[in-house]
């Protein structure tokens, strides 16, 4: 299965109208460069926000950032791009190890921890 391939489709009835609605679409990041200590966290809180994305993201003692989202597919593609090319404008991605996370807590907003 592709990354970013949808893991399940649901069906949604409403008033006796049946559509097809996107599973949410858990990921893992861990993004290394220079994304400690310029705003890095919070800029990719604020992206995440605009998105409609939950989860969070955190610094870890390595220097890097982890950052788990959760949204739908197209809204997933967008934030990771987006990460890539650095919330914040003093920061940099050098490095971007991107996974699926299935098992991943569901949140009802995207939180700075750590």
């Amino acid at each position: 299965m592709n990354l970013l391939q949808h893991q399940k489709i649901g069906i949604i009835n409403l008033k006796g109208k049946e559509r097809k609605v996107d599973m949410m679409k858990k990921i893992k990041m861990n993004v290394q460069g220079r994304v400690q200590g310029v705003g890095f966290r919070y800029m990719t809180k604020i992206v995440a926000d605009q998105l409609g994305i939950t989860g969070t993201v955190k610094n870890e003692e390595d220097g890097s950032v982890t950052i788990e989202a959760c949204g739908d597919e197209e809204t997933i593609k967008r934030f990771i791009e987006e990460v890539k090319d650095s919330p914040s404008p003093s920061g940099r991605v050098q490095y971007v190890d991107l996974q699926d996370n299935p098992m991943m807590e569901e949140r009802k907003k995207f939180d700075v921890i750590g």
